[in-house]
């Protein structure tokens, strides 16, 4: 078996890392940082240099944190590469659906971004958006059937990424909508994990309340999925409906919450933490029914 070879190894291709490891795959990884390559070998990988990746792996993952990063990666490939290239990060469609013309002839793009946490990754249940023409897909579909539960063919390359931008709006505001309804249950005297619990078994319930409102509850913020990740991807959100002429005041209200985040150094916390942008946010002073949350 060819070597599957990883470009970014945080907490997603280090999910995902493990997950192919675990089937057997032997995996070769490249990241910037030292400390990852080092976990990858503990996982039982190989970790290369990126002209090492390129040289070893027929399917490669793109698992870094921007567009920016992708096209990156993308140009280190040599000009006699053959591969298949699986995009896992969130992207700029537009962007995504003009890199074939960049890479060299041997690389068969596939774009997979992944809806689920990391932890959902490393669990086998992340669900894959894919986009690319049909035979990069097929190419890549037994991989990808290794690493999750589902995958679902969107079309064109570009496509992959626009439904993972309009599914992480409807997840960012579900996880805003917990935080504050989980602030406010406090505020009137009720008991976080009770609340929670009676929540999901109601009207209100969705899968958001499951993965993260127990990280919420008990201010529990290690990352599975991060602020800079979730302030990145409404930037871009916000940026395409601009594009059209379209507010969102949803996501507008997301994004300033994710900043808050941000300017308090919370960035590389989980995207749970908008339960305590939440509460700065809404007092002039946190009081302490709500101190716990920060």
């Amino acid at each position: 078996m060819t070597d599957i070879g990883i470009f970014g190894l945080g907490l997603i291709g280090s999910a995902l890392a493990a997950r192919l490891l675990a089937a057997g795959r032997p995996v070769v990884g490249h990241d910037p940082d030292p400390a990852r390559q080092t976990a990858l070998a503990d996982l039982g990988g190989r970790p290369l240099s990126a002209d090492g990746v390129w040289s070893a792996a027929g399917t490669v993952i793109l698992s870094v944190f921007d567009t920016a990063q992708v096209e990156a990666v993308l140009s280190t490939a040599p000009d006699a590469c053959r591969a298949c290239v699986i995009i896992i990060s969130t992207c700029d469609p537009d962007r995504i659906a003009a890199l074939p013309r960049q890479c060299p002839p041997g690389i068969h793009l596939v774009e997979a971004p992944i809806s689920g946490t990391s932890r959902e990754v490393a669990a086998g249940g992340a669900v894959f958006l894919v986009g690319g023409n049909a035979e990069a897909v097929a190419t890549a579909a037994p991989v990808l059937g290794l690493l999750g539960r589902a995958w679902h063919p969107m079309g064109a390359l570009g496509n992959g990424s626009r439904a993972k931008l309009a599914i992480n709006l409807i997840l960012g505001l579900n996880r805003a909508a917990l935080a504050e309804g989980l602030v406010f249950g406090r505020l009137i005297g009720l008991d976080p994990t009770r609340l929670l619990a009676v929540a999901q078994d109601s009207a209100a319930a969705s899968a958001v309340m499951a993965t993260k409102g127990p990280l919420m509850v008990a201010g529990d913020f290690r990352p599975q999925g991060r602020v800079a990740q979730s302030a990145k991807d409404f930037d871009l959100i916000l940026h395409f409906a601009a594009a059209f002429g379209q507010h969102l005041p949803g996501a507008e209200t997301y994004l300033s919450l994710m900043q808050d985040c941000m300017a308090a150094g919370e960035g590389d916390l989980d995207n749970s933490a908008v339960i305590r942008a939440i509460v700065r946010k809404g007092q002039q002073s946190a009081g302490p029914i709500v101190e716990g949350y920060l």
